[in-house]
């Protein structure tokens, strides 16, 4: 099992970042923190890379499932997307909630991540 589904569009990177935005907005997700990566390592150790850009989307009332069924998961919150740049587009990737809540045994807990993978992959469909 993969832990992210993703893919690459052609869009510029402003079309692309707003896309992203608006069809997580258009599935009950907000962006809690933007992290721009290439700023952060270019200011911290003089790297220079492609643009690449965390965002930390949270659906809260998934969430609020989540933390009543399992406290101690925002550990594993928010779910993250991401652009970057790479040959041919921008490649945009968004976590898979099954993958990454496999090690958590709670049957509840499986189902809230089985409706949150199946609305982030309607986000990515109208990216």
């Amino acid at each position: 099992m993969s832990y992210c589904f993703s893919k690459t569009v052609s869009y510029p990177w402003a079309e692309a970042y707003d896309r992203t935005n608006t069809a997580l907005a258009n599935h009950g997700f907000g962006v809690l923190t933007t992290i721009d990566v290439q700023a952060t390592l270019k200011k911290k150790i003089d790297k220079d890379m492609p643009r690449y850009t965390i965002l930390g989307a949270c659906n809260p009332v998934m969430a609020n499932q989540a933390i009543e069924a399992e406290p101690r998961i925002g550990t594993m919150l928010p779910c993250n997307v991401i652009l970057r740049e790479v040959d041919g587009g921008i490649e945009i990737s968004a976590v898979d909630p099954m993958a990454s809540m496999q090690a958590v045994e709670n049957e509840t807990l499986g189902g809230i991540a089985g409706q949150v993978t199946k609305m982030l992959q309607q986000v990515m469909d109208e990216i």
